[in-house]
């Protein structure tokens, strides 16, 4: 049977949703497999994050180093090469940690690599059929991967979703010690926060979220209008920081703030996973977009195909209208 692990990236405040996708997903791969989840990273936040991934994993591995105070993808992989077993498969979250370490761990693993699965298909004896996307998400490709010496994938952060997991008691093991030389060529100097604006999105319950198809500056104000009409904020995609129409503050995506709302609306925005990487928690997904393929669709809870120009004024006169 095929061993199945998650490599989990221990944060500041623990684990997050993406812990529970990277378990949904390997799920996918065998409903019978044994999942072990490899937590890293140091100090009492790393006993603590790999307590709650014990939840839900059937086993825990933790490696607690001073050295893994800060993700470093050189350490982290001389960690894995000595965790992760030949023949095995390693998921892990497709973020801009994942993109580091995920390539030359495959190389060293001397398994297969498939970036950015958003579907697993199934698993055929030693072939595995996984679904990713390309050209920003206009064309699915389904890909045959021989995991037989072993496989790493990156799994896309909102693309699995976590159902029905069953707590249980799992061991967790420590192997800090076994992993002695993490030197790495790479020195970590500093830690640069994001800027905060007036407005903390990542605070906020309910996003208003605009991205290409606001087409113009001054058409802002329609967002803002709405958002006012539902009490919430007014977050965008990337091309409108590059714009320089909003401020860098109010970007959702991974280069961006990290959000957690309740609601979100996606207005105009076609839904690249480097903004998708940005909303956390499962929240009910609007989308509102004059192009029927755009990939935000595939992701969406609510999907609904209009010019945004046109439909977001009349749904804030709806909400008012309403009182």
């Amino acid at each position: 049977m095929t061993a199945i692990y998650a490599y989990i990236n221990c944060k500041e405040l623990g684990i997050d949703d993406t812990a529970w996708e990277l378990l949904a997903a390997a799920r996918k791969i065998s409903a019978d497999a044994g999942v072990t989840a490899i937590v890293t990273g140091s100090g009492a936040e790393v006993d603590k994050a790999a307590a709650d991934a014990a939840v839900y994993y059937d086993k825990v591995i933790k490696c607690n180093r001073p050295e893994l105070s800060y993700p470093n993808a050189e350490t982290v992989r001389l960690v894995l090469e000595k965790v992760v077993p030949e023949e095995a498969v390693l998921l892990a979250t497709h973020d801009t940690f994942g993109m580091d370490l995920c390539p030359g761990l495959s190389i060293r693993l001397d398994a297969a690599y498939v970036a950015d699965v958003v579907d697993i298909e199934g698993l055929d004896g030693s072939v595995l059929k996984v679904v990713r996307q390309e050209y920003g998400g206009q064309v699915s490709t389904h890909v045959t991967c021989d995991i037989s010496t072993g496989a790493v994938l990156t799994v896309r952060p909102g693309a699995f979703v976590a159902r029905d997991l069953v707590p249980g008691k799992s061991v967790v093991e420590d192997r800090s010690i076994d992993t002695v030389d993490l030197t790495s060529r790479r020195t970590f100097i500093k830690l640069v926060a994001a800027e905060k604006g007036e407005v903390d999105i990542t605070r906020s319950e309910v996003l208003v979220s605009i991205g290409r198809g606001i087409e113009d500056q001054d058409n802002i104000e329609i967002a803002h209008d709405l958002a006012d009409a539902l009490g919430a904020a007014v977050s965008c995609s990337r091309p409108i920081v590059d714009a320089k129409w909003l401020e860098k503050s109010r970007q959702v995506g991974t280069s961006g703030q990290t959000v957690k709302p309740k609601v979100y609306l996606a207005c105009g925005i076609s839904g690249s996973f480097q903004h998708m990487g940005g909303i956390k928690g499962s929240p009910l997904i609007v989308a509102i977009n004059k192009n029927p393929r755009a990939p935000i669709f595939q992701v969406a809870d609510v999907g609904i195909q209009a010019d945004i120009l046109e439909f977001m004024p009349q749904l804030t006169e709806a909400i008012r209208a309403g009182g």
